[in-house]
């Protein structure tokens, strides 16, 4: 196979960088030379095909979701890339001869599009040309080297409207004319189940006055008929939530009303789910929420934040005509931004001079807003299609990062995204102007925290980061060559001429910053390869002009990265050690990731080390006290969640390290503790500044509601209009009777001895709990006895057992260790122990069941009982026919039943609520995806993308 792809658009024909329709002469095209493919063999004939049946439940009650027999994918795709593709993106009705049955039909209905699409716009050189790169993409879509964003997959090739592009960004009007189209556009955009976002701040504040002499209603009021329209389309049959994000600048009047909505919001549904409203997600009574529908957004400029770092006033101006109204203290706004994004994670952050600073169309207007997940930010009125590469495609077998491979598939992937501008449908006419005069794209990856694991890099580390650098820029530098070498052969885009200046200080902007990387090992061969990429575009461009005003973004590439089965998304690293994998003829399986024996390797690890480390990481989840691995190493599998998470400015380091080589911003939310504190938000937002990031949001864990199970429903509607006036319940305690039965256990943890004594009511109810622990007369032995009794009074008092044991179990502090119990063995702590104790005691088993505790003998009873009718030896040879598993030697251990997700398998493990939603469509639950999240049972997204 040839190394290379490549276009001598640059050195033939014009390069006065002619518009679209110029009538003098032109290059020929492209000429494409080979990457992948092999000349004379079709890319479908190099691998082996599978007959597959696609089944999807429900995790929740077990009902089937989706059902297609008989389809065909490659060996080597998982099962669940194999669903999420057949239930999300075949087309045609199930079980009609039209419905699609193979992955070849699917990528041969888009690539065939693409195809046509690029010789009737005369984008190659000759027929053979064009065949070559059809090869190329096929090959590239079916071995998992990128993706196309969802709605390529959904409409290019049907009968449908050939909508490519998942963000919108839309613009609104002080005018009632434009603000009643706002609703009508964002519909239509919710309707075909992509997101949208647009600036607020044209529309006058509530503290100015109409032309009228009334007073205005003010930007926050019309978020509230816009957010009904969300609502309501969401729930009228759209395949997902609708997704959007509102904008207000930071000067504006109204920003404190702006901060404070959702903040109120959250505040107010605790108050009703606490008085037995049903507020769970789709709830009867979750309506009456407002603002809930839409990510929200502060612009704020440089001026604000030296104002904050100064502690001066800062004005807040009038819309119509720039005038400060009033003033207020920069500080004290910047601390309710912070305040509101500590209680419900909004809003978020925009820093608007960075923004524009990087803006390629000035002349051309503002970036005011950006789509719902943040990572496209350019002109009103416009798109932007995605898609995104494997990285770990790009590993090779020595643990070196590909670059020449890399750079060469960006120049095919791009070229097949300008072309999709040239076929493509949008949902308004203003976005298909604006999107064709410009021809944004947004090309970016998936599995950067797989890669950096697997080559041996902490996630939060200077080599990590410089690896992730030179990658980006290595990127966009391959996409902005190829595009200058487009425009060479068919033209600028059409708003090139009047910006020419600006996109070319941009360029300028970019390569500098590569010049700025701090190269490290791994990073060099990539950084030189980078350099010279720029050197070339720069080159290139300056003699044709660019055919796209913008190339590159960072996405949260949600179901598309399932499809290319990724361990990881977009720029985030690794969410856990362990994962939950689907299994061919139903079934489930938890195994370590595919990264940590490739990390484990290319550390020195040798193999009998390396499967002692895996079998010990598939038992605890982590790798702390793993047998023989260094602690120096530990942080190379630090994770989002569990042990030795990654803290929040490990996050916003990495965001910082690759935001200079994006055209666009990176679609990521800061994941920080619940014990974080205001003050702590208020550093990342600075720090997200002052390190050149354009946009940054928070989700502090459990500062939302979720979906709370609603209590007293039953009352509520039993009471009747003439109910007599409501008492308020106080709790009655319930004394134990002089004579009562109790139970007393030894027990020995980490090596401590004590003695649990417990005491029951008559009806076997337990009542109250004693504990010996350390000599009499110590200060613990006091601490316990004060601790035993306030427990006691607490169950007197009607505090359920199972309210203490979530609560006390998984504690970690010494004494802890190994006891001498044989249904609870390992014990983080005293307390632990204890209250495992008490609820294989006093607890049913069903009870039980939900807090994850379990007998011995019920352990193995569960183990038989899984096993028991099961053919191991078929079913080891099915899970070797899965890749992740044929590299994972250790580590493979049945999956609990009632998981059905990486996310519930890590909370099961850990004993921990991830702070996640439930999958609307199949029940199970969602883990982090960029800003949104994804669902690895079915695909469905909460995002745009």
């Amino acid at each position: 196979m040839t190394e290379t792809v490549g276009a001598t658009a640059s050195g033939r024909g014009d390069k006065s960088g002619a518009k679209q329709g110029d009538k003098r002469k032109r290059p020929v095209g492209l000429t494409v030379e080979r990457l992948y493919t092999t000349p004379g063999v079709h890319p479908y004939d190099e691998v082996d095909w599978q007959r597959r049946d696609v089944v999807m439940t429900n995790w929740r009650d077990g009902t089937v979701n989706f059902e297609q027999r008989g389809v065909e994918f490659p060996d080597f795709w998982s099962v669940n890339a194999t669903n999420i593709v057949t239930s999300k993106y075949f087309r045609g009705a199930v079980g009609s001869p039209q419905r699609e049955s193979s992955l070849r039909q699917l990528i041969d209905r888009v690539v065939g599009a693409y195809h046509k699409a690029g010789v009737d716009n005369g984008y190659f050189a000759t027929a053979e040309d064009a065949e070559i790169f059809a090869h190329e993409l096929t090959w590239m879509l079916l071995h998992q080297v990128f993706s196309f964003n969802s709605p390529v997959w959904f409409n290019v090739g049907t009968s449908s409207p050939q909508q490519v592009s998942a963000c919108f960004i839309l613009a609104v009007d002080d005018t009632m004319e434009s603000i009643l189209n706002w609703y009508r556009e964002e519909g239509l955009i919710f309707k075909g189940g992509s997101g949208a976002g647009l600036n607020l701040s044209r529309i006058r504040s509530s503290k100015e006055l109409l032309s009228s002499g009334g007073t205005a209603s003010g930007p926050v009021s019309f978020m509230r008929g816009a957010d009904a329209s969300a609502g309501t389309i969401k729930s009228g049959g759209a395949t997902r939530r609708a997704a959007k994000m509102v904008v207000l600048d930071v000067d504006h009047p109204d920003i404190v009303e702006f901060v404070e909505t959702k903040a109120k919001e959250e505040a107010k549904v605790r108050v009703l789910r606490d008085a037995g409203f049903d507020m769970d997600l789709g709830g009867a009574d979750i309506t009456s929420v407002q603002y809930q529908n839409a990510n929200n957004s502060v612009r704020v400029t440089d001026e604000f934040m030296r104002a904050v770092e100064e502690g001066t006033e800062f004005g807040l101006r009038a819309r119509m005509t720039g005038e400060v109204i009033d003033t207020i203290d920069a500080k004290t706004l910047f601390r309710g931004i912070a305040q509101a994004a500590w209680e419900c994670a909004d809003p978020g952050i925009q820093y608007d001079d960075t923004i524009n600073d990087w803006h390629t169309c000035p002349e051309s207007g503002r970036i005011t807003a950006s789509n719902p997940c943040s990572e496209y930010m350019h002109l009103d009125n416009s798109s932007c299609n995605l898609a995104s590469l494997n990285l770990l495609k790009f590993l090779r077998d020595d643990g070196r990062f590909d670059a020449e491979r890399f750079a060469k598939a960006v120049e095919i992937v791009i070229t097949a995204m300008d072309i999709s501008i040239c076929f493509a449908d949008f949902p308004t006419e203003p976005i298909a102007d604006t999107t064709r005069k410009f021809r944004q794209l947004g090309i970016g990856y998936a599995n950067l925290g797989a890669l950096l694991m697997a080559t041996g890099h902490a996630y939060d580390s200077e080599g990590g980061r410089s690896l992730a650098a030179a990658i980006t820029s290595l990127m966009t530098g391959a996409a902005y060559k190829r595009s200058a070498e487009l425009a060479g052969v068919v033209g600028t885009y059409e708003g090139y001429a009047r910006n020419a200046e600006a996109h070319q200080r941009v360029m300028r902007k970019h390569a500098a910053a590569n010049d700025a990387v701090r190269t490290l090992p791994a990073s060099i061969p990539v950084h030189k390869l980078a350099t010279i990429t720029w050197k070339d575009a720069l080159a290139i461009g300056e003699r044709n002009g660019w055919r796209n005003a913008q190339a590159s973004v960072l996405a949260p590439t949600g179901t598309i990265g399932l499809m290319m089965d990724c361990d990881t998304t977009g720029i985030e690293p690794d969410l856990a050690l362990v994962k939950f994998k689907k299994l061919v003829g139903g079934g489930s399986m938890q195994i370590v990731n595919q990264t940590v024996p490739r990390a484990l390797q290319v550390l020195g690890y040798q193999p009998e080390q390396a499967e002692a480390i895996i079998e010990y990481v598939a038992e605890h989840g982590h790798v702390i006290d793993a047998p023989g691995l260094r602690p120096e190493h530990y942080e190379v599998f630090d994770c989002a969640m569990g042990e030795r998470s990654i803290a929040a400015m490990g996050h916003v380091r990495m965001m910082a390290a690759v935001q200079p080589f994006l055209s666009g911003a990176i679609s990521k939310t800061v994941n920080m503790p619940e014990a974080a504190t205001v003050a702590d938000v208020e550093k990342i937002y600075m720090e997200g500044w002052r390190l050149g990031l354009k946009a940054l949001a928070i989700y502090r864990d459990n500062c939302k509601v979720g979906q709370p199970l609603s209590a007293g429903k039953g009352a509520k509607e039993t009471a009747t209009a003439d109910a007599a006036p409501v008492v308020e319940a106080r709790p009655v305690r319930r004394r134990l009777p002089k004579k009562r039965p109790s139970e007393t256990v030894s027990f020995t943890v980490g090596g401590a001895e004590g003695y649990l004594t417990a005491g029951s009511y008559p009806d076997d109810g337990l009542g109250e709990i004693f504990v010996k622990l350390g000599k009499q007369g110590s200060t613990l032995s006091g601490v316990m006895d004060a601790f035993s009794m306030s427990i006691s009074v607490g169950l007197q008092y009607g505090i359920p057992l199972e309210f203490y044991v979530s609560k006390f179990s998984n504690l970690r502090f010494e004494p802890a260790g190994m006891t001498d119990d044989p249904d609870v063995r390992i014990a983080t702590s005293v307390l632990d122990y204890l209250f495992r104790r008490l609820a294989l005691d006093y607890l049913p088993y069903e009870k039980r069941a939900q807090l994850g505790i379990f007998s011995a003998d019920e352990r193995t009873a569960q183990v038989a009982e899984s096993y028991g009718d099961v053919d191991l030896e078929a079913l080891r040879t099915s899970v070797d026919a899965a890749p992740a598993q044929s590299e994972t030697p250790a580590g493979v251990t049945p999956a609990p039943v009632e998981v059905g997700s990486s996310t519930e398998l890590l909370e099961l493990r850990l004993g921990k609520a991830a702070d996640a939603p439930l999958c609307m469509t199949c029940g199970t639950k969602m883990r982090p995806a960029g800003s949104c999240y994804v669902c690895e049972g079915c695909g469905s997204t909460s995002g745009c993308s």
